[in-house]
């Protein structure tokens, strides 16, 4: 297991925490409907990611304390949307002036702001596809986006549940939200069984 001297205690990470239902997150309105693809495995995500980090490093030169490829695209023989997650690690994501605009520059777009949950912000570029979610030290979103990347490249069982559970949800999913809370349950099975092996779901 990878751990990152960014990442919080053993309690936060186990906890799901849910944002503010009252808090309106989409920065220029909500997303638009568009068809969900899940397209097999490709090494040119892993080069994209690569070309991408090292522009966002140059940007953010004082700025970013950790940048990690993350999410399907990230696992090896994963089928995926054909879009790039991207966890960038900031002291403070409420300073935006000191990373939004140079972001900007090289074509992303903020599109989410959840304050009341891990203080994430997303950007989007859209040629390549990539989300670029933002987060301070200690998230515990981000460390579960390492603990499950590392899982899955590890455990081809899990691995290959997980993409027939993205295949299946796949089928009548508008949205990306709709999408993920079609898989989510073997999703949350799969952290379960993570931090069962780590021991950190005591007598549970």
């Amino acid at each position: 297991m990878k751990k990152s001297e960014h990442w919080p205690d053993e309690a936060s990470i186990v906890t799901f925490a849910e944002g503010d239902p009252d808090e309106n997150p989409w920065v220029d309105g909500k997303p638009k409907r568009e068809e969900i693809e899940v397209e097999d495995y490709s090494p040119l995500w892993v080069e994209t990611y690569e070309v991408h980090k090292a522009r966002i490093e140059a940007v953010t030169p004082k700025i970013a304390l950790s940048i990690e490829h993350v999410g399907s695209t990230a696992v090896p023989g994963l089928p995926a949307k054909p879009v790039i997650d991207i966890d960038l690690i900031v002291a403070d994501p409420e300073r935006e002036d000191q990373y939004v605009p140079a972001l900007e520059a090289l074509g992303y777009e903020l599109t989410v702001r959840e304050r009341s949950w891990y203080q994430n912000r997303m950007l989007r570029h859209d040629n390549p596809r990539i989300n670029l979610h933002v987060f301070g030290p200690g998230s515990p979103e981000h460390a579960r986006h390492i603990l499950f990347r590392d899982w899955l490249r590890e455990r081809p069982a899990d691995k290959q549940r997980y993409a027939d559970a993205k295949l299946l949800a796949k089928n009548g999913a508008t949205t990306a939200p709709d999408y993920n809370l079609r898989k989510q349950d073997v999703v949350r099975e799969i952290y379960r069984k993570i931090f069962e092996s780590q021991g950190w779901l005591g007598d549970s």
